[in-house]
């Protein structure tokens, strides 16, 4: 049938009635010209190919429509062409739509699995619509598997649902979580048409750094509070002795000098402490290792009154390159502690050697040992292995947690071999990018022959 259109109009309604205009002049010119007749055929006839082609274009649409192509749509002619055309442009809009609905989609889960908190969606019901794999990691999910779960079927644990259907704010704790020794952080964000997002975070090393903190400050009350009384105490006895006593006079200053000399480094240690903890920079110099061994073995000699055999044993002239201050304080800490530790007639021996391309200083004593299970905690600040008899040596307690963080700022490890009955071990491996050769004296570069003679 023509697509007729004078007048250029594409309304769907005017063409419609152009075409039905056409129809019924045609048949009304038929029927003036050739009888009633002629014009029923005409009319007939007009009427099945019309409906052919309404019947044709409707089937082609419904198959369209099950699989839309939107790099080609299908061939007809007049208003089911604009039908068709319009459809198309609707569609590739809505594709257009989906597609950047997805790539937002993509870059939200893309940022939420880079979160380092994990992150849930919940629905109104409660069930999974999506999370990130820190989340999956947090509460054992598994989000292909698990998707449209409610999460209290997952995470069973009265706390958690009791808080998932609370309106609290504040966020729940969960204390070494599925025995795993994780502490985690809950907390529940109500949003959109009742539902819930959930943003779970690993506290474990806060809480370890709290725990740390306590301890620290109960450690260092007690640390002080013990010669404090004994100060407080003796001086309560001097305010009512005879001026005559002259002996308990003497008893009395004396210790109140060794406890007051106990707070006084125990507070000197506490400094130390903390300026290596504020990370400040490494004041770096070329260290003359082989001569710190010299004089710690003089310094163990003056500090064991002569009760123990002290040996040192330097196997090369190799130097270390960083701070002379720490590395001596740190080094003097393991010797006096082999010194303190060690019983009577007992040895002591320091080295300074090279054992697989590593600088190594290593102190080893014949003192009673330490078990296996103290060895990992050593370096924490206050572990005492036997409390009362390191307050009787004089410690205060953060000798080896000052090593610790010595040797940190200086690329080096501790390595400590110990057995009961046996003695101990403490070695000190400086990396092979630390050691440095030892300067060449003056008077010998004099005596070098100059070039070209």
């Amino acid at each position: 049938m023509l697509d007729w259109n004078p007048l250029g109009f594409s309304s769907p309604r005017f063409h419609l009635a152009w075409r039905l205009a056409l129809i019924f002049g045609g048949t009304a010119l038929v029927g003036l010209v050739f009888g009633a007749k002629a014009a029923l055929v005409v009319l007939s006839v007009s009427a099945l190919i019309y409906a052919s082609h309404m019947f044709f274009n409707t089937a082609l649409l419904r198959a369209w429509l099950r699989a839309p192509d939107t790099h080609e749509i299908p061939d007809s002619l007049g208003i089911w062409s604009e039908i068709f055309s319009r459809l198309y442009r609707i569609l590739r809009l809505n594709k257009q739509s989906a597609t950047r609905i997805a790539r937002e989609l993509d870059r939200f889960q893309q940022a939420g699995a880079a979160l380092p908190d994990g992150i849930a969606l919940l629905n109104k019901a409660g069930e999974i619509e999506w999370c990130n794999p820190v989340t999956q990691a947090h509460f054992a999910i598994d989000l292909e598997r698990d998707r449209g779960q409610p999460i209290t079927y997952l995470v069973r644990q009265p706390d958690f649902a009791e808080h998932l259907n609370a309106s609290n704010a504040e966020p729940l704790i969960l204390h070494d979580w599925r025995g795993s020794g994780l502490t985690l952080s809950v907390q529940i964000v109500p949003y959109g048409d009742a539902q819930k997002l959930i943003v779970s975070r690993d506290i474990t090393q806060i809480e370890r750094a709290d725990t740390v903190r306590r301890d620290f400050v109960a450690n260092v009350s007690h640390e002080l509070r013990t010669p404090l009384t004994v100060v407080s105490g003796f001086l309560e006895t001097l305010e009512g002795m005879e001026r005559s006593d002259s002996k308990m006079l003497g008893r009395s200053i004396q210790l109140m000098r060794e406890q007051t000399a106990r707070m006084q480094r125990l507070v000197e240690d506490l400094l130390t402490l903390s300026r290596l903890e504020s990370g400040q920079a490494l004041q770096e110099e070329h260290v003359d290792l082989p001569a710190i061994v010299r004089s710690l073995q003089r310094e163990a000699e003056h500090m064991s009154k002569r009760q123990h055999r002290i040996s040192a044993r330097v196997d090369t002239p190799l130097w270390v390159r960083g701070s002379d201050t720490e590395l001596h304080s740190a080094l003097t800490n393991l010797v006096s502690n082999a010194v303190r530790y060690t019983p009577p007639e007992g040895e002591v021996r320091i080295a300074w050697e090279i054992s697989d391309g590593e600088g190594v200083f290593s102190v080893e004593d014949s003192g009673p040992g330490i078990e296996a299970i103290h060895i990992p905690r050593l370096t924490e600040r206050f572990y005492r292995v036997d409390k009362s008899r390191s307050r009787e040596g004089g410690g205060t307690g953060l000798g080896l947690a000052i090593v610790k963080h010595v040797l940190q700022r200086h690329q080096a490890r501790l390595d400590i071999q110990s057995e009961p009955g046996k003695g101990s071990r403490f070695a000190v491996h400086f990396p092979k990018q630390r050691l440095l050769a030892p300067p060449v004296p003056a008077h010998t570069r004099s005596m070098a022959p100059a070039a070209g003679s």
